[in-house]
This record gives C-alpha cells, structure tokens and sequence, in this order.
C-alpha cells in the first residue's frame, strides 16, 4: 500500500501512516453499519476528551455567527491529491456521511480499484488497506488520542468533518478581531492557538489555523475555497490541508500538502449505508 494514500486514510482521516496497529480479527468484528445507531457495535478504544464542544463567546457582543451548512447525510465524490517531499499521489474518494457521527470513505487508486476504506467515529477510526505489494487487505485502528500523542497535535472527528465540509471544528468562547475583510476568531485549546478566518461579508468560514505553542511549533491549516451554491448553502467544494509537522527522526520540519476537491455532493434527509466488514 503506497504510503501516502495510508497518509490520506489515517491523516485525513488524515493523520498517520507512521504508527498502524494491527486488529485481531477474531476479536474485533465490526458489522456492516446502516446508520449510527449502530455504531454503538464497533468496539470503541478511547473516548474523545480532546476537543469539548461549548458553543459560547467571551462576550455576545462580539458574536459571530458562521454560515454553515445544515445537513443529516452528505454523499460526494471527490478527487484527492497528495504531496510530501515533493513527491505528489492523486487518488479518487467516495465520501458519505451522517452529520456529527459517521464518515466513511472508500479510496480507488486508478486501474488498480479500491484499495482503502474508512469508517471513522467521534472516538476512533477503523481502515482496512490494500497491501499493493502481497496485494493482502490489512486491517487497522486508530484513536484519535493515540494519533494525537504521536504528532502532539490535538486531533478528532470534528477536525475530519470541518476539512470535508467547511464547518468550524472548534465550536467554544473565542475572542473576535477585524483583519483585512474578515472575522478573526482567535480560540485557545489546550497548548494550541486557533484562528478562524470569516468572511466579513458571506460569514463563511475561509481558513482555520491550529498552531502549537512553543516549543514544538506544528501547525495545521485549512483553507477553504471554490464555493458554490449547494441547496440553498454556499458549499466549499475545495478544501486545501497543510500540515507541518517535525520529524522525530531528524527533527526537520516537513510539509504535507492535501488538496480534496470535490465533483459531485449531495445533500439529504435520506439514510445512507456505511459498509464496513472486518474480514
């Protein structure tokens, strides 16, 4: 399995091809989910305390309220372009949704066919890949705390649905600052500075910056580009990833740049599959 397609299951999914962990099959049986109410059977590892979700301000004069689209399921196809020391791997996604609980995608590598899948929950992520070498599926899990402690980088599902969607990841009391044309919403997490960049005038999020504190420096940003008028939202059928991260092997800073660029979404009340079988 080329190692930046894995990159763009576990990193966005999206964050780590470095440390997989493989799943015991007999005791690890995760059923084809219908819908979340049964996402209840997949075995969760950790609960997410990463990330706490408090829709407050510091002060409701400075309010800010961010157009964000409103949807129970989302369905796209998307193409998916990947670059990491300049080297770049184009890979297509099929992406399905439900809002705030699922995200699943299955990954096609040119004549090659499918050769990933993902079903990703609020706590934890569950791949299986194909070994383009053995041409044998393996299977993984993540955690979102697990994947956070390797990259010292406060990782979770709603970072994942903000960079397919456009919508603000960190929903808590910020401070609001004017610059340039847009709402600056400066958010503390933990040791992590987070800016969101809104447009002065659509109230559209445009880029989310989440920077670690010294010493580290690791940073990631989304931009958000290409909207378009989706249903009666303004949908960002771009979304540009860049993740610098320091290798713990040389201690240099790389980069990691995804584009995901969407061909087709849409959006409905109607349940969608989410198949997923360990087998």
């Amino acid at each position: 399995m080329n190692k930046s397609i894995l990159f763009f299951l576990a990193s966005i999914l999206f964050f780590a091809s470095c440390k997989r962990q493989q799943i015991n099959q007999t005791a690890a049986n995760a059923p084809e989910v219908k819908d979340s109410l049964q996402v209840t059977q997949v075995p969760p590892i950790f609960k997410d305390s990463i990330l706490v979700v408090v829709k407050t301000v510091e002060n409701e004069d400075e309010k800010v309220n961010i157009d964000e689209i409103d949807f129970k399921y989302l369905k796209a196809k998307s193409k998916v372009a990947i670059t990491t020391k300049g080297e770049t791997q184009n890979v297509a996604a099929n992406i399905r949704m439900k809002k705030d609980s699922i995200i699943w995608l299955s990954v096609t590598y040119g004549i090659v066919g499918e050769v990933a899948r993902a079903l990703i929950t609020q706590d934890s992520a569950f791949i299986f890949a194909m070994n383009t070498k053995t041409f044998k599926k393996e299977y993984h899990k993540y955690s979102f705390i697990e994947l956070s402690q390797e990259y010292n980088f406060e990782l979770n599902y709603n970072i994942i649905q903000s960079a397919i969607v456009g919508s603000q990841p960190i929903k808590k009391k910020y401070k609001v600052s004017k610059e340039k044309g847009f709402f600056l919403l400066r958010q503390n997490e933990g040791k992590v500075t987070v800016d969101n960049y809104v447009g002065e005038f659509d109230r559209k999020l445009k880029k989310v910056m989440l920077e670690d504190q010294l010493p580290t420096k690791r940073k990631m940003t989304l931009d958000f580009e290409d909207f378009t008028t989706l249903n009666q939202y303004l949908f960002p059928y771009t979304s540009v990833l860049t993740l610098d991260v320091q290798s713990p092997d040389d201690q240099k800073f790389y980069q990691t740049l995804i584009q995901l660029k969407h061909t087709k979404v849409e959006l409905s009340d109607t349940p969608l599959e989410f198949p997923f079988k360990f087998q």
